[in-house]
């Protein structure tokens, strides 16, 4: 009796054990962003972005009820089988309880159905192709990034008007050719049509046969004429196309907004417009002064246009976590759609359908300012929630 009553002591004590090791086990949330290549920028803000979301949200603790927050990094080096495996590694060997990422569309699109094959949340971040949340979506695919349709509407309401004539220049891949189609819907919902698309590879650095066939397509048009840019990285055709003087028939520039650096070369194009997702003066928040005051302090500079998106991510994994009251994936889905959280750039809301946050842009005109190193997207309105029917595509 006296060893039965033991063992019944020794293996309540190894449960209660166990249970509290469980209850005190880290949260593993894991990173996966192409810390080096082409856009090493743009993951460098977007993981300044991630830690300092997950600082704000957890007051400074980095825990969430007593567990500690741990982030494993990993880099794809922009390439969509390093996407694809190092998610595979992070689920199955690292058994993180969730991941963000990735920068490019193109490694997005790989990583997708490994969330579903582990049935684990991927919160897409900043990656932009609609068919992230369209037609390669699955129920375990969160994205806290805009979209290329958001994108897209926030800049046809900015653009359209009477007698406005509008051609385009994209990227040949996913980013640019998923945000010029839903631009090219946008616009049809304003009740305009774009007069030529260009497409061009993601490493183009000569823009003279684009150009041309731009020119030759506008130059005899009557009316305001406006070419539509779509690029990420390096290239910058704009200032490779001003060279050939598209003034001369009246062409005018027009964009979605971009990081600090891209704005730098935009100083030649002041009065500019165009939809953009976040510069550091727009949003009138809370959580943006905290994000703008910290970043001075920390870095000696304002927060750029994917340290938001990278913030708004953290955010949102603690809220969910808080929400669902564990890690547990199912208990998660629960807890984030629908669910609305403070960013910097204000109220988010995962929608239901295809789990997209709906987010606030804002359509801008460039103005130039002595001693300021970039041009400043000023605000000419905020765009909200309502305001942007952005379509769902994953039906």
């Amino acid at each position: 009796m006296k060893r039965t009553l033991i063992a019944g002591v020794v293996s309540a004590l190894a449960l209660s054990a166990g249970l509290a090791t469980s209850a005190l086990a880290d949260i593993k949330i894991a990173h996966i962003y192409g810390k080096t290549g082409p856009f090493e920028a743009y993951a460098k803000q977007s993981h300044d972005g991630l830690m300092l979301g997950l600082e704000y949200a957890t007051g400074g603790t980095m825990e969430i009820n007593g567990e500690k927050i741990v982030v494993i990094e990993k880099d794809t080096q922009l390439k969509p089988e390093n996407g694809k495996a190092l998610l595979e590694e992070a689920y199955g060997d690292d058994e993180v309880d969730l991941a963000i990422g990735p920068v490019s569309s193109g490694v997005a699109l790989a990583m997708l159905p490994v969330a579903e094959e582990y049935e684990k949340l991927l919160i897409v971040e900043p990656a932009v192709a609609d068919s992230i949340t369209g037609a390669n979506w699955n129920r375990y695919i969160f994205r806290t990034s805009r979209n290329s349709s958001q994108d897209a509407v926030a800049s046809a309401i900015a653009l359209a008007g009477e007698n406005v004539h509008i051609a385009t220049l994209a990227q040949d891949y996913a980013f640019g050719r998923d945000g010029i189609a839903a631009f090219r819907e946008a616009l049809a919902a304003q009740g305009h049509e774009i007069v030529h698309e260009e497409f061009a590879p993601t490493d183009t650095t000569d823009f003279t046969a684009a150009g041309e066939r731009i020119f030759n397509a506008m130059k005899d048009l009557e009316g305001e004429k406006k070419l539509f840019i779509i690029w990420a990285g390096g290239g910058n055709p704009w200032a490779k196309i001003n060279a050939m003087d598209p003034g001369r028939f009246g062409i005018e520039f027009a964009g979605v907004g971009n990081i600090l650096a891209a704005l730098k070369g935009f100083k030649d194009f002041e009065g500019m417009e165009g939809g953009t997702y976040y510069y550091h003066e727009l949003p009138d928040n809370p959580v943006n002064d905290w994000l703008v005051k910290t970043h001075f302090e920390r870095f000696d500079s304002p927060p750029d246009f994917f340290t938001a998106g990278g913030m708004a991510a953290g955010i949102a994994a603690v809220e969910a976590i808080k929400k669902a009251g564990s890690t547990d994936t199912e208990a998660l889905i629960e807890a984030m759609e629908g669910m609305e959280w403070e960013t910097p750039k204000g109220t988010m809301r995962f929608r239901a359908e295809d789990h997209q946050a709906l987010q606030s842009m804002y359509h801008f005109k460039l103005r130039v300012e002595d001693g300021v190193e970039w041009a400043i997207p000023e605000l000419v309105r905020e765009l909200g929630i309502d305001d942007l029917p952005v379509p769902i595509r994953n039906q």
